[in-house]
């Protein structure tokens, strides 16, 4: 991966946005990378639309700016998508997760994409992953997994390991198993997208 990796992250307060962008700088510095993690500070209200960054690099990271040309967009909430400008500066050779059991266009972003890599945009049921391994429908964790596989920014090891440190035991056992799925389920989706 040369240069430097930039993650902007989407979501609701409550739904752990701030903890992802830091477990995934913990996966990265597992990596043996440099990382930070920032949340943009607002209004950190339960339901509030709240947003984290993650950079991923070689060397060490100066810059302390918000992202605003993320390589890799993270939209843990869908109703965000018509609300916030979830994708402003994202590059035209990004990569977008979205965590909804809809597909884009469903999601009225059919001609969105057209200006994008399809292989690069997807969705993801992550807060029924989540559901199922975790008890609830809290997507963080899960969608770690597919960012792993979908950008390989960091190596799924070092997700599940991030996971396991930060929540020991039942809960790090449950977050790590639905980031492992939501891994596979990407690689299925990227490989029946190369046979497409």
């Amino acid at each position: 991966m040369p240069g430097m990796f930039q993650i902007r992250i989407h979501g609701r307060g409550g739904q752990g946005v701030v903890t992802a962008a830091e477990l995934l700088s913990l996966a990265a510095f597992d990596d043996g990378r440099h990382a930070q993690a920032f949340p943009s500070f607002g209004s950190e209200r339960t339901g509030a639309p709240v947003v984290s960054f993650c950079r991923i690099d070689e060397r060490e990271i100066r810059t302390r700016e918000p992202v605003a040309e993320p390589d890799a967009l993270i939209v843990q909430d869908a109703t965000l998508l018509h609300q916030v400008d979830v994708f402003g500066g994202l590059r035209p050779d990004g990569y977008v997760l979205i965590n909804s059991i809809r597909s884009l266009d469903e999601l009225g972003l059919g001609d969105w994409v057209g200006d994008f890599r399809h292989e690069r945009l997807l969705t993801i049921p992550a807060s029924g992953i989540a559901r199922e391994h975790v008890g609830q429908a809290r997507p963080n964790a899960a969608l770690l997994g597919g960012v792993a596989a979908l950008t390989g920014a960091v190596s799924l090891e070092a997700v599940v390991q991030a996971i396991r440190t930060r929540f020991p035991g039942k809960l790090g056992d449950g977050n790590a198993a639905a980031a492992e799925d939501c891994f596979a389920f990407v690689g299925r989706e990227l490989e029946a997208l190369s046979h497409a």
